[in-house]
């Protein structure tokens, strides 16, 4: 497993932008698929975006199509979401997680490492 620490949250007005960042520790970054989940006051954790190993392939959710960009920084050991026209549907805690041998699902429990996790608030 790896160590997740997710940072970028905050506050923005509807329409605003976001960058979230994860940082991972050790020194195989490279060889684990990353992805985004977030989790809404009395939702269930679901899928935003993921990025296959060598970010050849990135994966999102419908909701957050054409919104949203995963990237990733393999010299950083690091994973980003870009976001843009936030919702205020886009509230949430907003997880990083990682997994080497991701098969490709979208679920959860495809994931094994998480991190704690970052708040996002779209408000006026």
């Amino acid at each position: 497993q790896v160590r997740l620490v997710e940072s970028g949250g905050g506050l923005v007005q509807p329409g605003g932008s976001l960058r979230l960042s994860c940082t991972a520790s050790g020194r195989t970054f490279s060889s684990y698929a990353m992805g985004w989940f977030r989790q809404a006051p009395g939702k269930e954790r679901e899928f935003v975006a993921a990025s296959s190993k060598n970010a050849g392939s990135t994966y999102y959710a419908d909701s957050v199509k054409g919104r949203f960009t995963i990237s990733r920084d393999n010299a950083r050991n690091t994973v980003f979401l870009q976001m843009k026209s936030l919702k205020p549907e886009d509230t949430a805690v907003y997880y990083c997680a990682a997994d080497p041998d991701w098969s490709g699902s979208y679920s959860k429990r495809a994931f094994g490492s998480w991190g704690q996790g970052t708040q996002v608030t779209v408000s006026s």
